[in-house]
């Protein structure tokens, strides 16, 4: 008993601190935009209120209830609204969620607990999301959006992936802490706002996408990225969903993974851009780490964590300048540079680093030796299943996220603002 106990209250302290990184990334734009931040953390209250509303509603159940042919869980498992006025439903008062269970995870989460931490991570999820949505769409075509996403859009890689029932998780798909279930998939809906924001700046007559200009506040940025970092206290550690001496391993090797990411791109920014290191490039340096840590954060030592995190700062640094040669979007927070890059190549590392000692203390007890680490043949099938949910999951969260976009533009008439516009009248 006393186990289940720590494991609820150590899940729900981190699922707090998920939370606080939805707000966290509203302080990082406004420390990277420079401007007035009653938009930004207007934006992150309508995200973390909409993502319990509507994960309540029915996105719970169609993330993480018994799947229907391993594609979406049952949208009527628990009943709408964690059933509702129903005091006898399971896991509610007594018992576990069904997938905390002996014949699953067997960390004895009740309903509220995973409920709580599972919301926390599709709220920051939508947030990184809304990285290209601060300036050039409409609040309230926004909160629309939010309502296809939490229930449909951030549900179907968590079925596929993070529930035990799906049809990845049954290949063997290992994402801890959601390289592709967040970062890459945050990007993959990102373009496909991203691509209708194009077909209406093109109809406005614009060339080529408006670049959101960038005008750093140092002491939001600093604090935006201090907050983000605890975060992430919550984020990896709280993944294990048991307080075990595992999660201990996981907030180190998850924080020297940031350590050796700041460094490697501090570096980088020098002797590759011959440029002179600055606030942002640090900032961007210890979320790349963060990032690229998260899908492999339970599975590793921490001396895999450090060469990771080194590898970390150049992958950015050189995805940053490809991205930034893109001109038909514009994206000022490098969402597709970090968190689309990070996040699907620490996914592919899972196959590499993966010690199977670490991996069985997360939960994932099948999980194999990477390859650095004799995991041969077995490691080269988990790669090819690590590959196939990329390839699977980023076109499939594009096409629903650009489908809903487009929905609510025609409803709308249209999702953006005229950014220049706005910019020139200092609004």
């Amino acid at each position: 008993m006393l186990d289940v106990t720590a494991n609820n209250l150590w899940v729900m302290l981190a699922a707090l601190f998920v939370f606080l990184m939805t707000i966290a990334v509203g302080f990082l734009e406004v420390g990277e935009f420079g401007e007035k931040y009653d938009r930004s953390l207007l934006k992150t209250l309508v995200i973390t209120c909409s993502a319990l509303f509507f994960m309540a509603f029915l996105g719970f159940n169609t993330a993480f209830a018994p799947t229907i042919n391993g594609m979406i869980g049952n949208p009527l498992y628990n009943g709408i609204f964690l059933g509702g006025f129903n005091v006898n439903v399971v896991g509610m008062l007594s018992g576990v969620w069904w997938s905390m269970g002996q014949s699953y995870f067997n960390t004895g989460l009740t309903t509220p607990t995973y409920f709580l931490f599972e919301t926390a991570f599709a709220a920051v999820t939508l947030a990184l999301v809304g990285l290209i949505a601060l300036h050039k769409v409409r609040m309230t075509a926004f909160f629309i959006y939010t309502i296809p996403y939490f229930i449909i859009i951030w549900a179907i890689p968590a079925a596929w992936i993070w529930n035990p029932t799906g049809w990845l998780a049954s290949l063997g798909m290992s994402d801890f802490a959601g390289g592709l279930v967040v970062h890459g998939a945050a990007a993959a809906a990102g373009l496909g706002i991203m691509l209708q924001i194009w077909r209406e700046e093109r109809k406005k007559g614009y060339k080529q996408s408006p670049q959101v200009k960038i005008n750093v506040n140092k002491g939001w940025l600093t604090l935006g990225l201090l907050l983000l970092w605890l975060g992430w206290f919550g984020f990896n550690p709280g993944s294990v969903l048991a307080f075990n001496n595992e999660a201990m391993i996981v907030v180190i090797t998850t924080f020297l993974a940031a350590a050796a990411s700041f460094m490697s791109t501090i570096v980088s920014t020098k002797y590759i851009l011959k440029t002179r290191p600055k606030l942002v490039d640090g900032a961007n340096g210890v979320l790349m780490g963060l990032i690229v840590i998260t899908p492999v954060a339970g599975f590793v030592s921490p001396g895999s964590a450090i060469i990771l995190g080194l590898l970390g700062g150049p992958i950015f640094v050189y995805g940053e300048k490809v991205f930034a040669g893109m001109k038909w979007f514009s994206d000022p927070a490098g969402l597709l540079a970090g968190h689309m890059s990070g996040g699907l190549f620490g996914v592919l590392m899972v196959a590499f680093f993966a010690q199977s000692a670490f991996a069985v203390q997360s939960g994932y007890p099948n999980l194999p030796n990477g390859l650095l680490f004799g995991g041969g043949m077995q490691a080269v099938h988990q790669l090819g299943v690590q590959a196939l949910g990329i390839a699977v999951v980023m076109p499939v969260v594009f096409i629903l996220s650009y489908i809903a976009a487009w929905l609510i533009a025609k409803a709308m008439g249209g999702i953006t603002i005229d950014y220049v516009k706005v910019f020139k009248e200092g609004r």
